[in-house]
């Protein structure tokens, strides 16, 4: 049976990222996303919950979001679920469910969208005035 494991998130984050580096020198960096709704209850008044998410970024990735993110920022995440698990201090079970980062987008303030970061801009491509339209 075929799968498929895709997240999108838009949020902010819950502290500034937590850049890593293992032993083999590969970064990574831990992050945390506050994702808010906001919805009319039965009896019509507004509502609001937050669901926080832990997210982990590698390489590259990783490595931009810590230069250009912090705490409170807002950032647009594409990853896939994973489930770690590990035994504690007292030889218990546990289990957590965190998003692997596989691509992010940078997100204004204002709502609006900035795609790259400020050492990676690129020149906006412009449309071909109208009368050289080819058809």
């Amino acid at each position: 049976m075929a799968t498929y494991n895709k997240v999108l998130l838009m949020g902010n984050l819950t502290r500034d990222p937590e850049l890593k580096q293992t032993p083999s020198n590969q970064s990574v960096a831990q992050i945390g996303l506050a994702l808010n709704r906001k919805f009319k209850d039965r009896e019509g008044n507004m509502r609001e919950e937050t669901t926080y998410v832990d997210c982990e970024a590698w390489g590259r990735t990783a490595e931009v979001m810590a230069q250009y993110l912090s705490k409170g920022k807002p950032v647009f995440v594409e990853g896939r679920l994973k489930l770690d698990q590990w035994q504690d201090k007292e030889g218990n079970n546990r289990s957590k469910l965190k998003v692997v980062i596989e691509s992010f987008q940078f997100i204004d303030s204002k709502g609006g969208q900035s795609s790259t970061p400020p050492a990676q801009t690129q020149t906006p491509q412009t449309a071909p005035p109208a009368d050289d339209i080819p058809f």
